[in-house]
């Protein structure tokens, strides 16, 4: 039995990985990578089978964000030239949740850019959820930023079934990232979701010059925030944004990190986010062995993969949509 398989044995019967093992996954010999896409499939498959989760996003307000992180197009220091626009209405949000039914998508994720949600803002996201919720047969995440504890609960009571707010990178490295609000500010977020008894939904943007110790440490600070769905992200950089011109990843080692969020994550929704396409190119099929979720459409200022070819990916691989 390889040492690979060692690792899968030791999470299915409930131990952690020490910070050595997590770091020998990140740096697994390239002719090895089979071995240990093989090993955190045996562990995906006892939690979740060959089940795929689809979710789509629907970009609600673009632009006029105040804040300064380095990856987003949509920063206050972003010159990317993106389409901008205020909050849509509420029949445009529910369109959207029309096309997510259309692409047989599980969760419908609610988006809009800035600080947190006004008044305004929250109300109409609010009375689309209780339509959707009335007419479809799917979740509703909503992405809407840093949340007080009285919106927190006028999302639940709307429906809303998940909330994301991505803790994006480690504790010790969000100071590179971002300076216009804390981790904590976003850790405290997700902690106001769950505490309405919100789905909590977190993730990060790998191949923002982290060390793979942050990414680690990233993997490690998700399940201490019990996180029941956690989108990890590659880095598509955008020129215009802090960040143009970084280029560190490659697919292999994009396997290597999705195989890392499963062991150290064995029970939660993995999802494939922002960057496949252009990250893991080739070989995106290969991302659903250890992860179980995938976005299906566009993304926020992004273009994702037309939807057919996802949904033909997981038919060719012998999965079924979840």
């Amino acid at each position: 039995m390889s040492n690979w398989n060692l690792l899968a044995e030791k999470v299915l019967i409930g131990e952690e990985l020490t910070d050595q093992e997590a770091l020998t996954v990140l740096t697994c010999p390239d002719d090895e990578i089979l071995e240990l896409l093989n090993s955190a499939y045996q562990v995906r498959k006892h939690y979740y089978g060959n089940r795929v989760k689809l979710n789509m996003i629907i970009n609600t307000k673009s632009g006029f964000c105040p804040e300064n992180c380095g990856y987003c197009a949509q920063s206050r220091d972003s010159s990317a030239p993106i389409q901008k626009y205020r909050m849509m209405d509420k029949d445009t949000i529910i369109e959207g949740a029309k096309q997510a039914a259309r692409q047989q998508s599980g969760t419908y994720c609610i988006v809009a850019s800035g600080r947190g949600p006004t008044n305004r803002e929250l109300n109409i996201v609010t009375s689309a959820v209780k339509e959707i919720k009335e007419n479809y047969d799917m979740k509703v995440c909503a992405c809407l930023g840093l949340l007080k504890p009285e919106q927190a609960k006028q999302l639940k009571e709307a429906g809303v079934d998940r909330y994301n707010h991505n803790i994006n990178t480690s504790e010790q490295h969000h100071k590179n990232i971002t300076t216009s609000h804390t981790y904590q500010d976003r850790v405290e977020t997700v902690n106001h979701a769950k505490r309405v008894g919100i789905s909590p939904c977190s993730g990060v943007i790998i191949g923002m010059k982290e060390k793979n110790e942050d990414v680690i440490q990233m993997a490690r600070s998700l399940n201490v925030l019990d996180a029941d769905s956690i989108p990890v992200n590659f880095l598509h950089a955008i020129e215009g944004t802090l960040l143009e011109g970084t280029n560190e990843l490659n697919p292999t080692y994009c396997l290597k990190v999705l195989c890392l969020f499963r062991f150290i994550n064995p029970t939660k929704e993995i999802r494939i986010s922002g960057g496949r396409e252009v990250n893991l190119r080739s070989l995106q099929p290969l991302g659903l062995y250890p992860a179980n979720s995938i976005f299906v459409g566009d993304y926020l200022t992004t273009a994702g993969q037309e939807g057919s070819k996802d949904h033909q990916m997981i038919k060719d691989l012998g999965f079924e949509i979840d």
